[in-house]
């Protein structure tokens, strides 16, 4: 079993915020959009979701 995570997806409400990478980014426009989105592909990706800030969620494969 492999101990590495791995970030699958971002979703920001904070598009100025973002640098490259190699994830995809996900830029909503509110917080609901933002729990919404993080939540649907939290079940596509088979990830988790974690808040890095209020207005930035991170998916990570589980």
């Amino acid at each position: 079993m492999s101990t590495e995570t791995e970030i699958v997806a971002i979703v920001t409400t904070k598009k100025e915020m973002l640098q490259g990478g190699g994830a995809p980014v996900f830029i909503v426009n509110e917080n609901k959009e933002l729990q919404e989105t993080a939540m649907n592909l939290e079940k596509i990706l088979d990830a988790e979701t974690h808040e890095i800030s209020p207005t930035t969620l991170i998916l990570v494969a589980r």
